[in-house]
């Protein structure tokens, strides 16, 4: 089996979705295929980056990859690329510039999260601490666009070719295509983003199951993937930084949106326009839904404990934002 990347300048990362949907596999099967002619550019195509076994061949191929990476997947890119740095596979996030037409738009529950200006004080971040590779790696996200040419557009972009073959002075040689077949299962667990990341540990006093721990430089890190509770958000929205993705969640700042820190935006703005179930502000819900795991478990339900306590007064101290505001004028209106 050829080695992916060894000595190519950009390798594209077509991660395949969970869904079977013979027009995502189609989308898939393109942009390989065009990706792959262009020149120094290798492909290599995996199942879904989520999903995929610790130890497997697609992790295997993706660690031995030098030179910047581009992934392509329906998660989000900042998902995509912390999922990556998880299994070792790091870098730096490299810009990405998508044309995206206005009658392509973008799907309704892929739509980011819009944020405010934070107002917080400066922190040191782990990736401060400990920076990654010096390397970039791209993310697109095929929710964007149903069209092979938007991303192709970007891929040659981001390789330094240009989009018009007529502008091209030299042959394009093209890379080398590699599929990797493996078995995996559906995975619930959650993510890092240690650009965001303070090291606070909340999530590690928060969370009852043993999902978080610590390595060798008192870092927090996702140490028990698979004991999360499949479904389970909640140490996301206790979080302060926003810095835990759950890839698969359906709210878009939970699973990876580009939003900055901030506790008022991990909600959906769907529900804007049909109030939510309770007037539970998010630690509570927090709460509520450690507790169903934990009965779910046969243990007894802790409900808001004292941290919790001391991190909602905090939070309802701060001062209104304006996405707040909204809020609270749309409650007002009784929508």
């Amino acid at each position: 089996m050829l080695s992916p990347t060894k000595n190519t300048t950009l390798t594209v990362v077509i991660s395949r979705g969970q869904s079977r949907n013979p027009a995502k596999r189609g989308l898939e099967t393109a942009v390989a295929e065009e990706a792959v002619k262009i020149d120094d550019v290798s492909v290599l195509v995996v199942p879904h980056l989520y999903d995929l076994p610790k130890d497997g061949e697609s992790w295997q191929q993706l660690r031995e990859i030098e030179g910047d990476l581009l992934v392509v997947s329906w998660i989000f890119p900042r998902a995509a690329m912390w999922v990556l740095d998880r299994n070792g596979v790091g870098g730096r996030p490299g810009e990405v510039l998508l044309d995206i037409d206005e009658e392509d738009g973008l799907p309704d529950d892929a739509a980011p999260v819009e944020d405010s200006e934070s107002t917080s004080e400066p922190v040191d971040r782990v990736t401060d601490l400990f920076p990654r590779p010096d390397r970039f790696v791209y993310g697109l996200d095929l929710k964007t666009a149903p069209s092979v040419d938007v991303f192709l557009d970007e891929i040659k972009r981001i390789a330094g070719v240009p989009s018009d073959p007529d502008d091209v002075s030299l042959p394009v040689v093209g890379g080398s295509l590699q599929q990797i077949e493996e078995t995996t299962s559906r995975r619930w667990y959650p993510v890092i983003d240690f650009s965001r990341c303070t090291n606070c540990m909340e999530c590690i006093d928060f969370c009852l199951f043993g999902v978080y721990g610590v390595d060798g430089a008192e870092t927090i890190l996702v140490e028990q993937p698979d004991n999360c509770r499949k479904g389970c958000p909640a140490c996301s929205r206790v979080c302060p930084e926003n810095a835990i993705i759950f890839p698969q969640h359906k709210a878009p700042a939970i699973a990876g949106a580009e939003t900055e820190g901030g506790e008022g935006f991990k909600i959906d703005l769907s529900l804007l326009f049909g109030k939510p179930a309770g007037d539970d502000d998010q630690i509570a819900t927090a709460a509520r839904e450690r507790d169903e795991q934990l009965l779910l478990a046969g243990r007894d339900a802790v409900g808001m404990d004292d941290q919790l306590r001391k991190r909602q007064t905090s939070i309802q101290s701060k001062p209104k934002d304006q996405l707040d505001s909204l809020i609270d004028s749309l409650d007002d209106l009784d929508l």
